[in-house]
């Protein structure tokens, strides 16, 4: 006997049982897309290397260690998108979507990280991702807060995160900032773990992001990146604050919150969490407007964010509760010779009455008590028996599965009618 071939190692399947649950979420995030006029664009999964390259940085922990990449039978080498954002504004610039125009996005779908698997962060997972395009003031910043913001009550989960906030000013203030932290820390060399000695070479401002409580004195003690801000990116971020206190909107501003990608400025916002563990950020974005010139495109402004399905997932408030919500409403089982003639015609008469409705139909005979098993497993609410006095009759009977109560026969146009209620 062959040996079983099993899922990659942080690759998951999302089994019948768990879908539901998906379905819920997926719809919530196309509902709130549309209710602030976002159209969602869908991207391939593979680019070129290349694109990754130019838009995270050759010397970055994605590009150097983590990005699933292999060259194809013409020698051109590409990979499996490790994220989405470069891939959407490659889609804009390639068929002229920001010439002259604005532009709200989104897309939905998965990204590959060859990385250590841990709780809610596989080597496979799912991101919805949100851009918009061509619009410089701190209005749309705030607009891409609300609209996450939105997401989280319509989910039910707006108690379990936190906003955070902050601003990176510009190119040129960010690269004051650097050479500032750069001084600072090499000053504590002796202090810093492998992985800040490294970035202090090559992603200075990562060293603030690090999780490693010796090294939270250190950090604390750093330079502040908004004391190098000049006036207008002073009054832009204080702006989107004002937004964001006449909307009601909570938030903790976090003189650390920083990117380690050059091409980010002003606004970066992170929503987070302490209900995850150490996997504390759901939702994180900001301001790219240096990535568009990067790629090849003219000088104009971009601002997005992405989250994680799979963390949003695990903090829903009991999510077991939408996985019957795929559930079919009845199940028809026929017994008998005409009986299982006639019964594809009864299951399609009632689909094209009811479009609504989830009919499964027994496949594969059996008796009476094993397709009634079958009907119970199934979730249905209803069980629709036929027999052959009912085909010849043109009936139906019916018995409910998950209340009291006996059996009735019902005509098919009465049968309509009262599957109709469950709806």
């Amino acid at each position: 006997m062959s040996e079983k071939i099993q899922a990659i190692r942080g690759m998951h399947d999302i089994l019948p049982d768990h879908t539901p649950r998906w379905q819920y979420v997926e719809s919530v995030l196309r509902r709130v897309m549309g209710a602030y006029g976002y159209h969602e664009i869908r991207l391939p999964i593979v680019e070129k290397t290349e694109l990754f390259k130019r838009s995270i940085g050759e010397v970055t922990d994605i590009v150097e260690k983590e990005m699933y990449t292999f060259d194809d039978r013409n020698g051109d080498s590409l990979t499996l998108r490790p994220e989405g954002t470069a891939g959407c504004l490659r889609a804009c610039l390639e068929h002229g979507l920001l010439h002259n125009q604005t532009q709200r996005l989104w897309y939905m779908g998965q990204m590959f990280r060859h990385e250590r698997p841990q709780k809610c962060r596989y080597r496979q997972f799912h991101q919805l991702g949100v851009e918009a395009y061509g619009m410089t003031g701190p209005d749309i910043d705030a607009e891409l807060i609300l609209l996450s913001r939105r997401l989280w009550r319509d989910l039910g989960i707006d108690a379990r995160l936190e906003l955070q906030i902050n601003s990176l000013g510009t190119t040129a203030e960010r690269l004051a900032y650097r050479a500032k932290l750069v001084a600072y820390f090499r000053g504590h060399s002796d202090c810093l773990d492998e992985d800040s000695r490294r970035r202090l070479e090559t992603n200075p401002l990562r060293i603030l992001d690090s999780k490693n409580p010796d090294l939270k004195e250190i950090i604390d003690r750093a330079p502040v990146l908004t004391e190098e801000l000049d006036e207008s990116s002073r009054t832009h971020f204080q702006t989107l604050r004002d937004r964001l206190d006449e909307a009601g909107v909570a938030y903790a501003v976090n003189p650390r919150l920083v990117r380690g990608l050059d091409y980010y400025s002003r606004t970066v916002f992170e929503w987070v969490t302490q209900a995850l563990g150490a996997q504390g950020t759901v939702c994180a974005g900001g301001r790219y407007d240096g990535l568009i010139e990067q790629l090849g495109g003219k000088e104009s402004t971009a601002v997005g964010f992405a989250l994680g399905m799979e963390r949003l997932i695990d903090l829903l408030d009991q999510p077991e509760r939408f996985d019957d919500a795929a559930a079919p409403h009845a199940y028809l089982i026929a017994v008998g010779e005409l009986a299982e003639t006639r019964a594809a015609r009864v299951a399609e008469s009632l689909r094209d009455a009811l479009p609504a409705l989830r009919l499964q139909s027994n496949c594969g005979g059996g008796s009476f008590k094993s397709q009634f098993k079958r009907a119970d497993k199934s979730g249905a609410s209803v069980a629709l028996i036929l027999g052959d006095d009912e085909a010849r009759d043109q009936t139906v009977s019916v018995k409910s599965l998950r209340e009291e109560g006996g059996q009735r026969t019902l005509t098919e146009s009465e049968l309509t009618a009262f599957l109709n209620t469950l709806l």
